[in-house]
């Protein structure tokens, strides 16, 4: 029966072509569909109703092709609510207002991918990598982002609402408009990063660097600073002392 879920799933994406990431896409869509029909079978399902009811069971993931577009650069998947792809390989790719709401995508590479005016909400996305990835835009939230990799990213009104990102790295990563509210940024680090007009709002900062980094006009609310590590950090008067008022360590930083 597997033979012919994937020829379902392939005649489903034939009419789009060879696009970045469909071979990760249509394995794992094969997986779930594959599971469902053994379900199937075991509940006492014959095989002509359990094939039945497992592509009709189809109708949401289908929202993958219908809002796949072809542009000459690449594939801008919309919807990929729900969807397993741990370890998959989206590096490069254009997935910009791409919705991961509630789906599985530990361990996966978004390195140099558009994610602009993507939403990722209640979403798994434990130790990826984002590494010069355009995070335009793009909403985080109730998400686990922990260990994850920013480095040399572009964010700019991006939103990080009730998320674990402890431990994950934002190095030389250019932060504009950015709002962390509510998350844990425990161990992470924010080493060269340049931080323009952001606020931390409520978040765990534990042992968070901010190593080398240039912050202007950024905010720290409710937020815990005295653990944070701001050595070699540049940082703006205002900022400055906004800190300095909140008792953070500013012993080796510059004013600018």
């Amino acid at each position: 029966m597997e033979k012919e879920l994937k020829k379902f799933i392939n005649d489903a994406f034939k009419s789009y072509g060879d696009f970045p990431a469909r071979t990760d896409v249509t394995r794992e869509l094969l997986a779930n569909l594959t599971d469902k029909y053994k379900d199937l079978i075991a509940q006492g399902k014959t095989e002509k109703e359990a094939y039945q009811l497992t592509i009709d069971s189809f109708g949401d993931v289908s929202e993958i092709m219908d809002e796949i577009r072809q542009n000459g650069t690449g594939a801008s998947v919309h919807s990929l609510k729900g969807v397993a792809l741990e370890e998959a390989d989206l590096s490069g790719t254009n997935l910009s207002d791409a919705q991961f709401n509630g789906s599985a995508i530990q361990k996966t590479n978004f390195s140099h991918a558009d994610l602009k005016g993507a939403t990722l909400k209640a979403a798994a996305i434990s130790e990826s990598q984002f590494i010069g990835a355009q995070l335009i835009d793009t909403a985080f939230s109730s998400s686990d982002i922990h260990g994850s990799d920013f480095t040399d990213a572009i964010l700019m009104g991006t939103q990080f609402k009730s998320s674990s990102l402890t431990r994950s790295i934002f190095k030389n990563a250019t932060i504009t408009n950015t709002t962390f509210k509510s998350s844990d940024l425990s161990g992470a680090s924010f080493d060269g990063a340049t931080i323009t007009a952001s606020v931390f709002h409520t978040t765990g900062l534990s042992e968070t660097t901010f190593d080398g980094a240039t912050l202007q006009n950024v905010s720290f609310r409710q937020s815990e600073v005295k653990k944070i590590n701001f050595d070699g950090a540049k940082i703006d008067k205002v900022t400055y002392a906004l800190l300095k008022g909140a008792k953070a360590n500013l012993d080796n930083v510059t004013i600018i």
